[in-house]
Order: C-alpha cells, then sequence, then structure tokens
C-alpha cells in the first residue's frame, strides 16, 4: 500500500461512496457467508460451535487470497490499471460517505415529519427495532450508529488498509461481515457465530481505541467539549456488551453533552443497556449534524497520520 493509493482511495470514498448499482464486494461476501452458514447448519455432521470456526476460516482466507489475485493479476497485466483497481477495491472497504448518506436520509424524513419513513431508514442501519421509536430516541440510534460504526467502517478499514493493504483491509470487512450476520447473542447464533463474534472483537481492538483518541482531537478541533470526550471514553468506554464499540460511542457522548445507551428493544424484546456520558442536554439534530462533523473529521485525521506514515517507510 503506497501513500499515493491509500489517499485516493479515501478521496474516491468521499466522492461516490458505494453506488447501488455496483456490485459491492461486502454484498458478495454476505451472500457466501449466507451460502456456507446454510450448508454447515444443514448437516448433523458437524458441531455448531466447530462449525462456526470452520465458517470463519471458510470465509477469511478466500477473501484475502481472491482479493490479493485480483490486485496482483491486475498489476502484471498493466501497472496503471492495477493502480486504479487497487484504489477502487481500497475505497470499498470504506464506509465514510455511505455512513454520512445512510444517517442523512433518517434526518431528512424527520425534518419532513414523516416518522414512520424515519423509523423505516433507520431501520437499515441499525440493529434494533425501530417501529416504536420516538424523535430523541431515533437521534440517539443515529448518533451510536455513527460513532460505532466510525471503528468499524472507517478507522479500522484504514488501519488494515495500512499495515497489511487491500486484502487484508478487505479480509476485515469479511470478518466485520461474519460478525454483523452471525455474531449475535442468541440462541439460534450462539454456537455458530461465537467465532465470529470474538473474531470481530480482536481485529478491533486496536481500531476502537484509535477511533476514540482522534473523536477527541476532532472535538478540539471543532470546539467542541473535548475534556469531557476523553473523560467519558476513560469512564463510560466499558459500559457497552461490546469491548470495543463503548469507546467511540462514549468519546462522542462526551464532546457533544449527551447520553447514549439506556432502553432499547430488539426482536421484540426490550433491554436496559448501560448509559453512557452525562445528560447535560437533551439529543436533538443539531448533535446528529455535530456527529456529521466529528466523523469526518476523524476519518480525515487518520487519513493523514497513515499517508503521512506510509510516505515516510517508503
Amino acid at each position: 500500500m503506497t501513500a499515493a493509493v491509500f489517499l485516493g482511495a479515501y478521496i474516491v470514498d468521499i466522492i461516490i461512496g458505494d453506488p447501488r448499482w455496483f456490485p459491492h464486494p461486502v454484498v458478495i461476501i454476505g451472500k457466501f457467508v449466507r451460502f456456507l452458514e446454510d450448508k454447515i447448519r444443514g448437516t448433523s455432521l458437524i458441531d455448531k460451535r466447530k462449525g462456526g470456526i470452520i465458517l470463519w476460516f471458510a470465509v477469511v482466507i478466500p477473501v484475502y487470497l481472491i482479493t490479493w489475485g485480483a490486485v496482483e493479476g491486475c498489476l502484471f497485466i498493466n501497472p496503471l490499471f492495477g493502480t486504479i483497481i487497487t484504489v477502487l477495491l481500497a475505497s470499498f472497504t470504506l464506509a465514510t460517505r455511505s455512513l454520512y448518506d445512510e444517517s442523512k436520509i433518517v434526518l431528512n424524513a424527520l425534518n419532513r415529519g414523516n416518522m414512520e419513513q424515519a423509523r423505516k431508514n433507520l431501520s437499515m442501519i441499525v440493529g434494533r427495532d425501530t417501529r416504536d421509536l420516538d424523535e430523541k430516541e431515533i437521534f440517539r440510534a443515529v448518533i451510536e450508529t455513527i460513532s460505532e460504526n466510525l471503528s468499524d467502517g472507517i478507522i479500522a478499514p484504514m488501519f488494515y488498509l495500512a499495515i497489511g493493504g487491500v486484502p487484508l483491509a478487505m479480509a476485515y470487512k469479511a470478518i466485520n461481515t461474519l460478525d454483523s450476520m452471525v455474531g449475535y447473542k442468541n440462541a439460534d447464533y450462539r454456537d455458530i457465530g461465537w467465532f465470529s463474534a470474538k473474531m470481530d472483537d480482536m481485529w478491533n481492538w486496536i481500531p476502537a481505541r484509535l477511533s476514540g483518541f482522534f473523536i477527541v482531537i476532532a472535538s478540539f478541533v471543532l470546539i467542541y467539549n473535548w475534556r469531557d470526550s476523553w473523560k467519558i471514553m476513560r469512564r463510560d468506554g466499558r459500559n457497552h456488551s461490546s469491548p470495543n464499540s463503548g469507546m467511540p460511542e462514549a468519546a462522542a457522548a462526551g464532546a457533544l453533552n449527551i447520553q447514549l445507551g439506556g432502553k432499547i428493544q430488539y426482536f421484540g424484546k426490550i433491554s436496559h443497556k448501560p448509559t453512557i456520558g452525562n445528560r447535560i442536554k437533551e439529543i436533538d439534530k443539531d448533535d446528529v449534524k455535530k456527529a456529521w462533523f466529528i466523523m469526518l473529521s476523524s476519518s480525515l485525521l487518520m487519513t493523514v497520520v497513515c499517508v503521512t506514515t506510509l510516505w515516510m517507510i517508503q
């Protein structure tokens, strides 16, 4: 991975994002995961916990090898053509523009007074039940999604792009996809998804903490409450079922003077998550806009660090 390719991938992601007309690699990976999951569930010869391990390796290793082969093959055919393909594939591992676009359509529906459409749009980007959410709960869900996915969808793939190029970043996307599809802690997925969930936790450990750090720095640059961002991240970063998601959520909550967590409904069952942050003010749509600025600023800071590091090494 060169500094120029990394920067090019970031720019392409910001400009075009993930066009719906183009077959996104993550969608293809998702179909492959579902195919293998059905095969493993359909046989009595494999214990489901062992099947979860097989599923992980059967997805991640081929994704790495196929991506490596595609990049190297294109570079062999023509260096310029190979570089263009590398930039495009790298951009597909990033989600800065798509995270902004998908959260914006929720806010747009609320601005039009269409609560039902806002709930429907929100259901496309969160795992919780959305049909009974009020406006403030929708704002909270959007901010939690932005901060959590800043780590999963932006900082983490950038981290793996920098240290291992497109093949490792795409393998990370496969790991993240596996967790989102089979990593649930319910009866249906507890056995087959346990390994995917553990591996996702491991691969996201460093990026989640980098994300929290960059949120604090971005808050300072944006003249938000960076002191509480740092303090709340350290205090409440572990107030989450995930060992990682709480870090960026806590940093964002502190920066915005809001409280995240609390009552959430999944699959018809209400659960009460630990709260994150201090409820200095009620959440409103301006906080969503500030979360966008935090996300974009953090992604830019990570890009500067990675591009500078790659340039110095090369």
